[in-house]
């Protein structure tokens, strides 16, 4: 039988440690009970930099004007998008900031043209829309689309995103719900001001979407940012935060997010045995990708589509996982 989590429980596990291996280990069970062992490999095409926003923790932010800027051609998205599909990935997210460039009769493009020449599911993040743009991807072949709401908490998410609202946030979530989308949200661990109490809010929330799909990663300062100076996000709350998302949604799709990976690959690799089922690569042609910087990353050497996809094959064999 399983536990069902109250809000007091949720708080619970992430203060007493000596409980946390029997609840990693039911994730992990209820991961394979309804996941297998297989991980979904998903590619990233981070299309723009350019975004409207001034969300205080991004490095996309429209205020740093340190950014070099760059939106890729409808005829580049497409093509690296059928480049992934070609290396064996069955899902592309097409990424990028809320970029005025990018209407919805122009991704209805892109995404119809990508459907028209590979079987491929397509996830669309690119921010609040209309309900009527929204209907407008979807019915384009838009399969999946992500929209982070990053905090409940209102005076956190003032703080983030200055002149923008939580209320319009979660209604965007219900009416992507509502229209059929498969629905993702999430939310960063280690934001300022945030407490267990703020966390166990952001994960009942996911519930009562319900969401399809969350990312839920560490929160890393970048340092053209209003947070430049804050502590990042406890990676060991992160997992805890995946586990307890798979105890309250077995069927939801949780990744191992790039974030985590970056503050520590090997949390990051412990978190498939604790609720993820999912691993992003991103796939944007090399000239924009060092470009692309919503947190500090590391770039090592990057090489073709096809052998950055051998490259995570091989990671996910060698830590016991499948992979789609």
């Amino acid at each position: 039988m399983r536990p069902k989590l109250t809000f007091d429980d949720i708080c619970d596990i992430f203060e007493i440690d000596a409980q946390m291996k029997y609840f990693y280990n039911l994730a992990d069970t209820i991961t394979r009970e309804t996941k297998g062992n297989l991980v979904n490999v998903r590619a990233i095409v981070e299309f723009s930099n350019y975004c409207k926003r001034n969300c205080a923790y991004c490095g996309l932010n429209c205020h740093n004007t340190t950014l070099k800027r760059y939106r890729m051609q409808p005829e580049e998205i497409i093509d690296t998008a059928l480049q992934a599909a070609d290396a064996g990935y069955k899902t592309v997210v097409l990424q990028g900031g809320e970029d005025p460039e990018f209407t919805a009769d122009l991704f209805a493009q892109i995404i119809k043209e990508i459907k028209s020449k590979r079987d491929i599911a397509i996830t669309l993040s690119a921010g609040e829309m209309t309900e009527d743009e929204y209907r407008t991807i979807k019915k384009a072949g838009c399969d999946r689309y992500l929209l982070k709401h990053e905090t409940t908490n209102f005076e956190i998410y003032s703080q983030l995103h200055p002149g923008y609202s939580i209320s319009d946030r979660k209604e965007c979530l219900h009416t992507l719900k509502r229209l059929g989308f498969e629905t993702g949200g999430g939310f960063m661990i280690g934001l300022p001001g945030q407490t267990v109490e703020t966390i166990a809010h952001d994960l009942e929330f996911i519930a009562s979407v319900p969401c399809d799909m969350a990312g839920i990663g560490p929160f890393i300062p970048h340092p053209q940012t209003p947070l430049e100076k804050a502590a990042p996000g406890s990676t060991d709350k992160t997992r805890r935060a995946v586990a307890i998302a798979r105890i309250m949604l077995p069927e939801i799709n949780l990744p191992a997010t790039t974030s985590l990976g970056v503050l520590d690959m090997e949390e990051r690799n412990k978190v498939f045995y604790g609720g993820a089922n999912v691993i992003m690569k991103k796939v944007t042609p090399p000239q924009y990708r060092k470009l692309y910087e919503i947190y500090p990353v590391k770039h090592g050497k990057i090489k073709t589509i096809a052998e950055e996809r051998a490259e995570i094959n091989r990671l996910l064999e060698s830590i016991g996982k499948e992979y789609d």
